[in-house]
């Protein structure tokens, strides 16, 4: 039976997946379950913040000129402001912070991102659900990192300091 574009079935399995996909974040919702004090700090000053922190806003106007919603750059930039990263670069690992954009193919992305862990750069990569190959490589990355990983949905955040390895989705 088709309604619309698609079957009926397949219609019922996106939105069973998606109803997933917002129940095992629902566990970490505004920071509650959250038992490392780093990522806590995250939710409640970086991700459930809707204005700039003071400081420099050189990132944010450069993911807004990429084509990155206002939501996510203000993420983005307030992440770089909490942890401190002095500098950021799109689509390279030469900075603290290294942001790559949907733009890379899968190759370069998976070493861009082991060039970023071996100099122990964070890494954001943008849009991790846009797709399924994406998530596939977002997948992959997640299950290979050594430290502690942050899915918001919008971005998945690889870090690479001392924190131990967990994954979270928020």
């Amino acid at each position: 039976m088709k309604l619309g574009r698609q079957p009926l079935g397949l219609r019922i399995y996106g939105r069973m997946a998606e109803l997933r996909n917002r129940l095992s974040r629902a566990r970490y919702f505004r920071g509650h379950g959250v038992h490392s004090p780093f990522v806590y700090d995250l939710v409640r000053q970086v991700f459930m913040r809707d204005s700039l922190l003071p400081g420099p806003r050189d990132l944010y106007d450069a993911l807004l000129a990429r084509g990155v919603s206002r939501r996510r750059a203000i993420q983005l930039q307030n992440l770089a402001i909490h942890c401190g990263y002095a500098t950021f670069c799109l689509d390279g690992a030469d900075a603290d912070l290294c942001l790559l954009t949907r733009d890379l193919p899968r190759p370069e992305t998976l070493a861009l991102v082991r060039t970023a862990s071996a100099a122990g750069h964070t890494v954001a990569v943008l849009s991790p659900y846009e797709g399924r190959e994406r998530q596939a490589l977002c997948m992959q990355l997640v299950a290979s990192h050594r430290s502690t990983t942050v899915d918001n949905r919008g971005y998945l955040l690889l870090f690479n300091n001392y924190l131990p390895k967990q994954h979270f989705r928020i």
